[in-house]
């Protein structure tokens, strides 16, 4: 589909829509479940200050628990997909807002499990797990539950906690309506000098066109359109900072960034290694940005030359079913079972593929335990969109794996481990189409593709989880997160990281406010680390083969069954240590290096 011929969603066929009416076929079903869900959380009541009675009272409660959370987990789901098809919608954003509303009122009925669980004495828990063989599947559960005891508030002010959640989420559903809902970025004049509307889905395809001036055209364009609104982003993106802090001081941690990474047991270490090791390789992106200015030609590099590649190559449109063909070559080595399941999930249409008005932006895996792990995507045929495809099916084995093996309460998985089972389909794919690519000039394309996939992940990741960290110290110490603290600490960063070959505009500064992330803070750090761990996975594979791969699809189906540190080592990794990011560093060296001795 060419870029700027963007359809109501209407006119896309059924065949290349997301099946999700094997959720829900009637609007009338959904309401029953959501009814369904919010009288079995107020029945829930009859074990408030019971869970101690004995072990089998427990396990009623948690089996009880796992009940409702699969059928609330569907309702939400399901309003939320419905609401990405169409965000314009004004039914399917009332259905979205019940179930956020239906979320928080059962949350809120539900709330004494966790602080009544933690205010047993000492012991009691592991009695119970001892007497009653219902507790085995629940024992890290209620170990890790136990290790928060501290944060836990009481039962009162845990229901308190509960009832402000539709409010506390408010900045992210504003930030998705400006962004995804209201902001127009105008029209543009593309290389064939038509004019078309610059969109969220065509905008990264023009940043990488090689007529510099429809570059500069869409990046300008943007750019003004966050900075007419960078008081606004600004002050709702500040208050979601003022949120974590205020809740991070509420459950007793000594800073946001510790609670964010407390629910995974994540050493605080892991977050400041990524960061010192990627500064300390900044020289490998400085001479890369070197390459890219003398490549291009230009006498001074500007964020607008930043994304487009430094070899011109014949403009190949790839058809969606080329493009799964092309991902089951490269994603061969994880073996059969693998790839039979992912053609499943093509011919049964876990995908939404086409852009349409309204939709939400880029790309996702979602689903609910019970449903198809579906992929969200934005498909318009280029060689990116065939790894966006591998990226985001990545995320749905993942999910396919872990809940045929896990039960509900393990059957999601940690955004530190999912990352990893993503890029290490990204990692795989490109390895393939190197060793495969006989023509120069296309090898070079893709090896910086390659290189660009280490910048935007490995580099790019790092420093937004930079940005974020020094947001959250600034606001915690007192400071007040203006949209010129905001715009002068994001340019600052950006300058940084690119190096002395980038010369300055002053639009970059905005690239904060356009980052949906920012809105699950301590989310992004994850992209980093998970790029690192698929590095080093992806290359046992290759060079093992089947053991690898087997270890690899041992660790897809532990879902949250262990701390993701843990989980991560059944596959080869530890992240504990720095060696995984510092590897990944290297390889980004000799890329670099490669990429120099060919050009």
């Amino acid at each position: 589909m060419a870029a700027g011929n963007v359809r109501q969603r209407s006119e896309i066929s059924a065949e290349y829509k997301w099946d999700i009416e094997s959720m829900y076929d009637s609007a009338d079903k959904w309401e029953a479940d959501l009814r369904q869900a919010e009288k079995l959380a107020q029945d829930y009541s009859r074990f408030q200050g019971h869970l101690g009675d004995s072990a089998q009272v427990l396990a009623d409660a948690l089996e009880e628990d796992d009940r409702i959370g699969l059928l609330l987990e569907r309702v939400f789901v399901y309003a939320r997909m419905k609401l990405d098809e169409d965000n314009r919608a004004a039914e399917q954003q009332e259905m979205y807002g019940k179930a956020v509303a239906s979320v928080s009122k059962v949350s809120a009925a539900m709330s004494f499990v966790s602080p009544e669980i933690i205010s047993l004495p000492e012991g009691v828990v592991e009695q119970f797990i001892a007497e009653e063989p219902r507790l085995d599947v629940y024992g890290f559960l209620l170990r890790k539950l136990l290790r928060q005891k501290e944060h836990v508030l009481s039962e009162t002010e845990e229901n308190l906690m509960a009832q402000l959640g539709q409010v506390l989420g408010a900045e992210d559903n504003i930030f998705t309506m400006l962004n995804d809902a209201d902001l127009k970025f105008g029209e543009i004049t593309d290389e064939n000098g038509s004019t078309v509307t610059l969109t969220h889905g065509n905008y990264i395809n023009f940043m990488r066109s090689h007529d510099r001036s429809v570059r500069q055209d869409a990046y300008t364009h943007c750019y003004e359109a966050y900075r007419s609104l960078n008081n606004t982003l600004a002050a709702n993106y500040g208050y979601n900072v003022k949120t974590d802090v205020i809740t991070s001081r509420i459950r007793h941690y000594s800073s946001p960034r510790a609670a964010a990474l407390s629910g995974g047991n994540i050493p605080e270490s892991v977050y400041d290694n990524l960061v010192d090791s990627v500064n300390k390789a900044l020289p490998a992106l400085h001479e890369y940005t070197e390459i890219r200015k003398k490549i291009l030609g230009v006498d001074e590099l500007k964020m607008h030359d930043i994304y487009v590649p430094l070899i011109e190559v014949p403009e190949k449109e790839i058809p969606f079913s080329e493009a799964v063909e092309i991902a089951k070559k490269g994603l061969a080595p994880l073996g059969k079972d693998y790839i039979d399941q992912f053609c499943r999930g093509i011919d049964e249409h876990w995908i939404d593929i086409y852009e349409n008005e309204g939709k939400t932006s880029g790309a996702y895996s979602f689903g609910s335990y019970d449903s198809k792990p579906f992929v969200l995507m934005n498909y318009d045929g280029r060689l990116e969109d065939v790894f966006t495809l591998v990226h985001e099916m990545g995320h749905s084995m993942n999910s396919f794996y872990t809940r045929r093996t896990q039960p509900f309460c393990y059957g999601d998985h940690s955004i530190f481990t999912a990352e990893v089972a993503s890029t290490v389909n990204e990692s795989l794919l490109m390895r393939y189409l190197l060793d495969t690519e006989k023509d120069h000039d296309m090898h070079v394309y893709i090896l910086n593709m390659y290189i660009e996939a280490f910048r935007t992940t490995l580099f790019r990741q790092t420093m937004f989880a930079e940005f974020e960290d020094l947001a959250h110290k600034y606001e915690a110490e007192g400071g007040s997160l203006t949209a010129q603290w905001l715009n002068s600490t994001y340019d600052e960063l950006n300058t940084r990281y690119f190096g002395p070959a980038l010369s300055h505009d002053d639009y970059i500064q905005y690239e904060w406010s356009r980052i949906p992330h920012f809105y699950r803070s301590f989310y992004v750090y994850q992209y980093a680390t998970g790029y690192s761990a698929a590095t080093a996975i992806s290359r046992m594979i290759l060079e093992e083969g089947q053991p690898a791969a087997d270890r690899y699809l041992e660790f897809l189906k532990n879902g949250t069954n262990d701390d993701p540190v843990e989980i991560l080592k059944i596959a080869g990794v530890d992240m504990s240590s720095r060696e995984p990011v510092d590897m990944a560093m290297k390889t980004f060296a000799e890329l670099v290096s490669e990429l120099k001795s060919l050009i």
